[in-house]
C-alpha cells in the first residue's frame, strides 16, 4: 500500500503515516527499508499489519503539495515549486502554518495594491481577492484549532463601525443644520461634522487589523486536530 508521512520524531523513532486507503499507521525507524530520512509529506510504500506500517520504502521525488484533509508542504521543504499554490488560495480546507499564511498576505496584498491603481477591472480584481483572503484566513484559524467561522468578527464589525460612523457624521449634519455652502466656505464645519464619526471609523480599521495580526502571530497546534495534520509536521 502506498500514502504519505504525517508525522516523524527522529528522536523517539516513531511516526505516523496517512495511507491511500483512509487510515492512518503508526511507525518505527526500524521498519524503514530505504536510508532516506522521512519527512512530513514524504510518500511512502509499506505493508500495513494491525494498524501499523512495515516494510517502509520512501519513494522518490519531492515530499507530496497534498496531504490529509487538505495539507500542504512540509515546512522543511524549501522546493517553493512544490507548494500547492491552489489549494492555499482557493481550499477552505485543512491547515496553514503561519509562515504561509504571511506569504500568501503578502501576495494579495500587492495585487489589491497594483489593482487600485487599475480603472474598472481593478475592483472586479479587488472582488475576487476576497475569496483566496477568506481562504488563507480560514486554514490559519484551522490551524490554532479555531472555526474558520471566526473570520466573520473583522468583516462584520468593520461594516458596522462604517454604518455607525456614517450615522453619527449625518446625525451631526442634521443638529448643526449644515449644508453645501457649509463645506466649501468653512473647513472647520467639516471637522466639526466627522469628528463625531472618527471613534466609528476607526475602530472599523482597527479590529480587522487586531484579528490580523492574532491569527497571523499565534502559534498553530500541535500534533492533528479536527481539521487535519500540521502542516508542520509537529
Amino acid at each position: 500500500m502506498r500514502g504519505e508521512i504525517l508525522s516523524y520524531d527522529t528522536t523517539a523513532g516513531t511516526g505516523l503515516i496517512s495511507g491511500d486507503d483512509g487510515a492512518r499507521y503508526s511507525f518505527v525507524s526500524s521498519a524503514l527499508q530505504s536510508p532516506a530520512v522521512p519527512a512530513p509529506g514524504v510518500r511512502v510504500d509499506f505493508v500495513p499489519e494491525d494498524g501499523e506500517a512495515t516494510q517502509i520504502l520512501i519513494l522518490a521525488g519531492g515530499p507530496s503539495t497534498v496531504g490529509v484533509a487538505g495539507g500542504y508542504a512540509s515546512s522543511t521543504d524549501t522546493n517553493v515549486a512544490s507548494f500547492d499554490w491552489q489549494k492555499l488560495f482557493f481550499s477552505f480546507e485543512g491547515r496553514i502554518h503561519r509562515t504561509h499564511f504571511w506569504i500568501g498576505w503578502l501576495i494579495l496584498l500587492g495585487v489589491s495594491v497594483v489593482a487600485n491603481w487599475l480603472p474598472i477591472i481593478g475592483g472586479l480584481i479587488l472582488l475576487a481577492l476576497i475569496w483566496p483572503n477568506l481562504a488563507i484566513s480560514v486554514k490559519r484559524l484551522h490551524d490554532m484549532g479555531k472555526t474558520g467561522w471566526l473570520i466573520a468578527i473583522p468583516w462584520a464589525s468593520s461594516v458596522a463601525f462604517v454604518m455607525v460612523g456614517i450615522v453619527m457624521v449625518g446625525m451631526a449634519a442634521i443638529a448643526n443644520g449644515m449644508t453645501g455652502y457649509d463645506f466649501d466656505e468653512d473647513p472647520a464645519a467639516v471637522l466639526a461634522l466627522i469628528g463625531p464619526g472618527m471613534i466609528a471609523f476607526t475602530l472599523s480599521a482597527i479590529v480587522p487589523l487586531i484579528f490580523l495580526l492574532w491569527i497571523g502571530l499565534v502559534e498553530g497546534q500541535k500534533g492533528d486536530n479536527r481539521f487535519g495534520p500540521n502542516p508542520k509536521g509537529e
